[in-house]
């Protein structure tokens, strides 16, 4: 399943910053405006797969809770 996320990006004097509006904490500064969405999408696939991670965790222990 493909998602879709929007990049805010924009020019801060000699650097470029921008950020993922659907994740909080997906946020970058780079030199250029193509490192920066490179970053930008390094940074929300590790995000994502830290939330999944985190995600399967939770169910793991809610079900070892709710087994009697």
């Amino acid at each position: 399943m493909k998602q879709t996320y929007t990049a805010v990006v924009k020019q801060d004097g000699e650097w470029w910053i921008g950020w993922i509006e659907e994740v909080p904490g997906v946020n970058c500064q780079e030199p250029t405006r193509d490192e920066l969405l490179e970053s930008l999408r390094l940074t929300l696939r590790e995000a994502l797969e830290m939330n999944r991670a985190d995600a399967k965790r939770a169910a793991e222990q809610a079900k070892r809770r709710s087994a009697p």
